[in-house]
């Protein structure tokens, strides 16, 4: 009896890994991606799952670096390539070398993919977009010198405005490097001709590879960058690409972009003969009015009577020159009446109305007004001062040295009967 095989680990593992590479050198393999992961290295480490089985993949970053569009989580993709192992975890893998979308081209996937990241830029947004000048004085050309497209648009110009002055930057519009090309030429035109009235970039009709330098993010960055107006003319009128919603304006064709930008000059003769009509009937209408205006002033009554405009200034004149005097009138009335009345009051409360009624003032030799009897002695001299006039008298008796008197006889001065005198 033979004994069976002993297989060291390393034995086992590169057997497994041969019969692997083996009978799985080239597959194509459909799934959906998960646990997408890029290292520092630029390789990209996946998952690929379906309903029930997962297996891992990875792809090295010279195969990562050809993918047209970005691989995303949950991306149903078909993979390129083929199964082998890593020694040391025991664990097969799928090594990705070409992925495409399944159901969708990679290049039309891409396309989405920009165009959406754009929009949410707000590259496409129409509040950015520039006007393009009426009659541009320079223009410049963005396209290849050897193509359809340049010879179309040449001879538009020409044939619509002979002493255009145009700026071509030749450059390649397909293949390596007419991205970076095309991004180089918008930028050097405006750093070097900042005069450039606008700019037209663009290429004559192709596939979607032909036509795909002018959807590339550099591209489409350098246009939304430019400070001069961009007109986009790739391809024919069915093609869009990403340039065409970037650029301040969307030209179906080449030829088309050269029609937009240079007006014919039978266009402009006829904008400027209906220009010219529609501003002498406004004229025309403007005058009308004006005459009209001008006859209705004229027969008109202050016109023909300019003093009839003196007439109500004249009424209101009058009217406030009366109504002045009247209210002065009123006013000195009252005035009047009040002054005799304070008058009155002065004369009742002043020293001298009393004696009016009768009364005298009494004063003394040394001109003191008598207050009491007490302070007179007879044979005072005294001063008598009436409502009309002054008198002298002399006390004979009362004050303070105040005596009976025999009373006189009849017949004799100060005899009979006599009223008492106040003093």
């Amino acid at each position: 009896m033979t004994e069976p095989r002993i297989y060291t680990v390393s034995e086992l593992s590169q057997g497994i890994k041969y019969l692997l590479e083996t009978n799985f050198r080239e597959l194509w393999v459909e799934g959906e991606i998960s646990g997408l992961k890029v290292s520092s290295l630029g390789h990209t480490y996946f998952d690929l799952k379906d309903a029930t089985s997962n297996i891992s993949g990875v792809m090295f970053r010279g195969f990562a670096q050809g993918l047209k569009f970005d691989l995303q989580n949950g991306l149903l993709v078909r993979v390129r390539g083929n199964i082998t192992t890593y020694d040391r975890q025991s664990k097969y893998q799928l090594m990705a070398k070409a992925i495409e979308p399944a159901g969708i081209g990679p290049l039309q996937l891409a396309f989405e993919q920009l165009k959406k990241k754009l929009q949410s830029e707000g590259l496409f947004d129409a509040a950015r977009k520039r006007p393009i000048p009426a009659l541009p004085q320079k223009i410049a050309v963005v396209t290849s010198p050897t193509g359809a497209a340049i010879r179309d648009i040449l001879s538009i110009l020409r044939r619509r405005y002979a002493n255009m002055h145009i700026i071509i930057a030749p450059v390649k519009v397909q293949g390596a490097g007419s991205k970076e090309e095309i991004a180089g030429a918008i930028k050097d035109l405006n750093a070097c001709f900042p005069d450039i009235d606008v700019m037209l970039v663009g290429r004559g009709g192709g596939s979607m590879e032909d036509l795909w330098a002018f959807n590339e993010e550099i591209v489409a960055r350098a246009i939304a960058g430019s400070k001069i107006p961009v007109i986009s003319c790739v391809g024919h009128e069915t093609d869009f690409t990403i340039a065409d919603f970037v650029a301040d304006l969307r030209a179906a064709t080449p030829s088309a972009a050269a029609e937009l930008v240079v007006k014919s000059k039978v266009e402009l003769a006829a904008n400027i003969a209906g220009l010219e009509k529609r501003l002498l009937q406004s004229l025309r209408i403007y005058y009308e009015n004006l005459q009209g205006k001008f006859r209705r002033l004229a027969s008109s009554r202050p016109m023909i009577n300019p003093l009839v405009l003196l007439e109500r200034p004249v009424r209101r004149l009058d009217d406030a020159v009366e109504g002045m005097y009247s209210a002065s009138a009123d006013r000195l009335r009252r005035a009047g009446e009040k002054l005799n009345l304070q008058s009155e009051k002065l004369k009742a409360l002043s020293p001298l109305f009393p004696l009016r009624k009768g009364y005298a003032i009494v004063k003394d030799a040394k001109g003191k007004a008598v207050k009491t009897a007490a302070a007179l002695a007879p044979g005072d001299r005294l001063s008598l001062q009436f409502a009309e006039g002054r008198a002298e008298a002399e006390v004979l008796g009362g004050g303070a040295a105040d005596k009976p008197r025999a009373p006189k006889k009849a017949g004799e001065p100060g005899g009979g009967s006599q009223q008492e005198t106040l003093w």
